[in-house]
C-alpha cells in the first residue's frame, strides 16, 4: 500500500511541478505556421545561372537541413518549377532565418596579406599585443596585423602558450594606398575591393561584425583562395573550458592533405576563413602538421555565432546560386478556424468517450478521466518547454496526432479493467486481483504502445513536413501513456480497490463497474 502511495505521489508531482512552472513563467506552446503565422520565402536561381533539376533537388534538401538546425519544426520546403518555396513556422529570429536559408555558404581559406582600417579612414594606431596574440610585421610593411584575441587554428590541443608582451607602433595606410605584403605571404595586395566571386584573385573583404574584438571593425587584404568548403566534411559547435565556444572542423581525405600542406607553408601566419564575402575569423595556424583530422577554430565566438558558422559549414554550399524573390508574412487566420473546428470535434468526441466510460465502468470511469487529465497536463508542459527550448512547434497535424492518441490511452485502461474483471469473476477478491491483473494486462499495454511507437518513429524519420508533426506528437503521447498507466492508473486503482466504501458504493462502486456485484474488497 505504501509503495502505491509513493508511486501516485511521485507521478502527480512529476506532472504538477513542471505544469505550475510553465504557468508561472507564462510559457505556452509555440504554434506553427498554420496556427500563428510565420514567413514564406521564395528563392529562385540567379539570372544566367545554369540550372539542373537534380541540383535544385539537392538545394531543397540542404535548405531543409539548415532550417531543421535552426530549431524550426515542420518546415515546408518545396519546389515550384525552378523556384524553391520555404515556409518557416514559429521563427524566433526572423532575419537570421532568412539569411541562413538562402546563404550560398561558399567557404574559402585565404592568406592574410594586410590588416586595413574601415574604408576611407586614415588613422595612426598603437597596438599592444595581448597574451596569446601574434603580431606580423615584415620588412617594408607599414601595417600591424593583430590576431583576434584567443583565435587559433590548432589540432586536438586546446592550450595556448602566451608570447612575451610587446608593443608595436605602426601607421596604417589608407585603403587606397598600395602596400607590400608581409614576408612569407604571397599575392598582390589589391588597391580596391574586388569581387569574392573570383577565388583566384586577391581581395579586400570586411571582417565579421558583432565581434567584441575591436579589430573586427576593419577589413583584411587577402590573397588567392587556398582551399574551399568542398574540402570540409563536418563542423560542430562546442563549448570548451578556457576557450568558450569553438567550432570543430574535420576535412575530407584530400581536404585534410591540402590543409596540412597549407599549415606547413603558413605556420605562424594568419589564414582568413571567408564565408560569403565576409571574414568570419582570421586565426593563426599554430602547427606545421596536424596528426588528427579535427581542427579547432576558436575566437571571440558567441554561442549563436559558433552555431551559425557550424550550421552553414556542415551542410555545405548550395549547388546552384539562389536569390530571394519575395519574403511574405503568412496569416494564421485559416489555421485558427480549422483549429477551432478540430478542437471542437475532439472535445465532443472526448466528452462522449468519457460519458461512456463512466456509464460502463462507474467509479473506474472517473479514474480514466483523471488519467486523461494527467496525460494532458504532462503533454502541455512538455510541449511548452520544448517549444521554448528547441523551437518545437504545434501545428494542425500535431493536434491530430494528440487526438488520435486519446484512443490509445483509453485502450490501456480498458485492457486493465477487463483483465481485472476476468480475475474477479474467477472468485478472487478485488484486492487480490489488482496486482495480478495489472501485471498481466501491462504486457498487453506495452505491446500495443510499442506498435504505435514504432509506427510513429518510422513516420517521423521517413516523412517530411506536417507528417513529422503528427508522428512526433503521437509518439510523445504514447510514451506518456506508458508512464501514466504504470505510475498513476495502477496505484490509484490499487488504493481505492482496497477500500470497502469504494468497492460497494452501489451503482457507482467498483464491483458494479466490474459487473460482479458480489465481489468484495
Amino acid at each position: 500500500m505504501r509503495r502505491h502511495v509513493l508511486q501516485l505521489t511521485m507521478a502527480i508531482a512529476i506532472v504538477a511541478i513542471p505544469l505550475i512552472a510553465v504557468f508561472a513563467t507564462d510559457t505556452t506552446p509555440q504554434l506553427g505556421l498554420d496556427l500563428q503565422g510565420g514567413i514564406s520565402v521564395v528563392l529562385a536561381p540567379k539570372a544566367g545561372a545554369k540550372v539542373k533539376s537534380d541540383a535544385l533537388g539537392q538545394a531543397v534538401n540542404i535548405i531543409r537541413n539548415r532550417v531543421d538546425s535552426l530549431g524550426v519544426a515542420e518546415p515546408e520546403v518545396n519546389r515550384q518549377g525552378n523556384n524553391i518555396i520555404v515556409d518557416l513556422p514559429g521563427v524566433k529570429d526572423r532575419q537570421r532565418a532568412i539569411d541562413i536559408v538562402g546563404q550560398t555558404a561558399e567557404l574559402r581559406f585565404r592568406p592574410v596579406l594586410q590588416t586595413l582600417p574601415p574604408e576611407s579612414v586614415d588613422v595612426t594606431t598603437t597596438t599592444t599585443k595581448a597574451p596569446g596574440s601574434t603580431t606580423t610585421t615584415a620588412a617594408g610593411a607599414s601595417t600591424s596585423s593583430t590576431v583576434q584575441k584567443g583565435s587559433i587554428v590548432e589540432g586536438q590541443a586546446t592550450t595556448t602558450t602566451a608570447a612575451p608582451s610587446t608593443t608595436t607602433t605602426a601607421t596604417t595606410a589608407p585603403a587606397t594606398t598600395p602596400t607590400t605584403a608581409p614576408a612569407g605571404l604571397t599575392g598582390k595586395v589589391p588597391t580596391t575591393p574586388e569581387s569574392e566571386d573570383k577565388p583566384e584573385a586577391s581581395v579586400v573583404l570586411p571582417i565579421r561584425k558583432g565581434s567584441s574584438d575591436s579589430a573586427s571593425t576593419g577589413r583584411l587584404s587577402l590573397g588567392p583562395a587556398l582551399m574551399t568548403g568542398k574540402d570540409v566534411k563536418s563542423a560542430d559547435a562546442r563549448f570548451e573550458s578556457g576557450q568558450g565556444w569553438v567550432v570543430h572542423l574535420s576535412f575530407t581525405g584530400t581536404g585534410f592533405d591540402t590543409f596540412n600542406k597549407i599549415a606547413a607553408q603558413y605556420v605562424g601566419k594568419q589564414i582568413a576563413i571567408v564565408l560569403d564575402g565576409v571574414v568570419q575569423s582570421y586565426p593563426v595556424i599554430k602547427d606545421a602538421k596536424f596528426d588528427t583530422n579535427d581542427v579547432v577554430i576558436s575566437g571571440n565566438f558567441k554561442q549563436s555565432e559558433a552555431k551559425n558558422l557550424a550550421t552553414v559549414l556542415r551542410y555545405g554550399a548550395l549547388p546552384v546560386p539562389l536569390e530571394r524573390q519575395t519574403v511574405q508574412d503568412v496569416s494564421p487566420s485559416l489555421g485558427k478556424d480549422q483549429l477551432r473546428s478540430g478542437i471542437a470535434a475532439g472535445l465532443i468526441g472526448l466528452a462522449l468517450v468519457a460519458l461512456y466510460m463512466l456509464v460502463y465502468y462507474r467509479l473506474l470511469g472517473i479514474v480514466i478521466w483523471a488519467g486523461l487529465l494527467m496525460s494532458a497536463g504532462a503533454l502541455y508542459a512538455l510541449t511548452s518547454w520544448l517549444g521554448s527550448a528547441i523551437g518545437l512547434t504545434l501545428t494542425l497535424s500535431g493536434v491530430t496526432g494528440i487526438i488520435v492518441s486519446v484512443g490509445i490511452t483509453v485502450d490501456s485502461y480498458v485492457v486493465y479493467f477487463e483483465r481485472l474483471k476476468d480475475e474477479v469473476r474467477t472468485g478472487k477478491t478485488i484486492r487480490s486481483s489488482l496486482d495480478r491483473g495489472f501485471s498481466r494486462s501491462f504486457r498487453t499495454i506495452l505491446a500495443a504502445d510499442l506498435v504505435s511507437l514504432i509506427g510513429a518513429a518510422l513516420l517521423y524519420f521517413l516523412a517530411v513536413g506536417s507528417v513529422r508533426g503528427f508522428a512526433f506528437f503521437l509518439g510523445l503521447s504514447t510514451l506518456l501513456d506508458v508512464f501514466v498507466a504504470y505510475f498513476f492508473m495502477h496505484p490509484l486503482v490499487s488504493i481505492i480497490g482496497r477500500k470497502e466504501s469504494f468497492t460497494q458504493a452501489g451503482w457507482l462502486g467498483i464491483a458494479s463497474g466490474l459487473d460482479v456485484k458480489g465481489a468484495t474488497a
